[in-house]
């Protein structure tokens, strides 16, 4: 059984309800009647029902439960949820009712209101505008200081990692993180390492540098930042500054990184900023043909999602899924 087909297995077993804002868009609809078809979750769709049916043609959405922004019995509680959130910004009561009418800012309410679990969204919206709801209405998550990104990455005849399945974060969001976003962004991997492959996390921290064969600032950076997270996190294994050969290869990292209890093992890649774990994902995903789902949020206080706008409708399923998963460790 692969990584897909275990969460989705995880995710029929205690059926969430996701919202899939993104109506308009037939590869949004396509998903929905696949979540319907294997049970992977309930779908919540936001928008017009007629447009959406028409769209929709002759896929079977029809277990989908569709909610209107404009028409919706829970609009003016929804309204003026946001307007006491975000009055102390300037929001006025107007403002807030005209951001309400937006698909997304609706549907992580939703989640805020225990109407939904989870919220997966970004096949035709930016990063930005997914999460920038989801940091106003739902912040994050107690004890988290940081919100990250990453991608499952599942690498086809691998003998790498965990049967070829990795987490590279952040991959998708945080740009040039200092040595504590780091640490930081190390320790949320690994626990979301845990609760979606459920096996020990073996965290390596990147650079070009292993064990100071190199010297300079960005090496420095990725030295400290797995000092504080040692710190942090005693009990996880993690170990750093390592090269990305001598976290996968056993026989590197026995040479580069003797008695390390990472190198050569390492299943959670931490990169020392965006460029390179975004670079390396899409190198990966492309060149060893491995799937990629994401990039998948942690550090906020309920599941919110975002997808690649090249994603598929194939994609959108798998990651529904994840957060399904995720939803049920909340």
């Amino acid at each position: 059984m692969n990584f897909l087909e275990q969460i989705s297995k995880r995710a029929k077993a205690d059926v969430k309800t996701i919202v899939l804002p993104e109506s308009t868009d037939i590869r949004t609809l396509k998903a929905t009647a696949m979540i319907q078809e294997k049970g992977i979750a309930n779908v919540v769709l936001v928008g017009n029902p007629v447009e959406i049916k028409k769209l929709a043609g002759d896929l079977d959405i029809s277990k989908a439960k569709i909610v209107d922004p404009l028409n919706s019995e829970m609009r003016e509680d929804y309204v003026n949820t946001f307007y006491e959130m975000r009055k102390a910004k300037g929001i006025t009561p107007e403002k807030a009712a005209e951001i309400m009418k937006d698909p997304i800012y609706w549907g992580v309410m939703m989640v805020k209101k225990g109407n939904a679990d989870g919220m997966v969204s970004g096949a035709a919206h930016s990063t930005a505008d997914t999460l920038r709801p989801a940091l106003q209405i739902l912040k994050t998550a107690p004890g988290t200081k940081l919100v990250s990104a990453f991608f499952v990455m599942v690498v086809p005849n691998c003998e790498y990692g965990e049967n070829g399945v990795f987490i590279y974060a952040d991959s998708g969001l945080v740009e040039n993180p200092n040595a504590e976003d780091l640490s930081e962004i190390a320790i949320e991997s690994a626990k979301t390492f845990k609760t979606l492959v459920q096996a020990e996390p073996k965290v390596a921290m990147l650079s070009y540098s292993t064990y100071g064969s190199a010297k300079s600032e960005l090496t420095e950076k990725v030295i400290k930042a797995t000092e504080l997270a040692k710190a942090k996190a005693p009990n996880l294994i993690l170990d750093g500054e390592l090269q990305a050969d001598a976290a996968l290869v056993p026989s590197v990292g026995k040479s580069k990184a003797p008695g390390s209890n990472v190198a050569g093992e390492a299943n959670v890649l931490v990169f020392p900023d965006l460029n390179c774990g975004n670079i390396a994902y899409k190198l990966t995903q492309r060149l060893a043909k491995a799937e990629a789902y994401g990039p998948v949020t942690q550090g906020i206080a309920k599941p919110v999602n975002d997808l690649s706008r090249g994603c598929s409708a194939e994609d959108i399923v798998g990651v529904v899924a994840i957060t399904a998963v995720q939803a049920q460790n909340v």
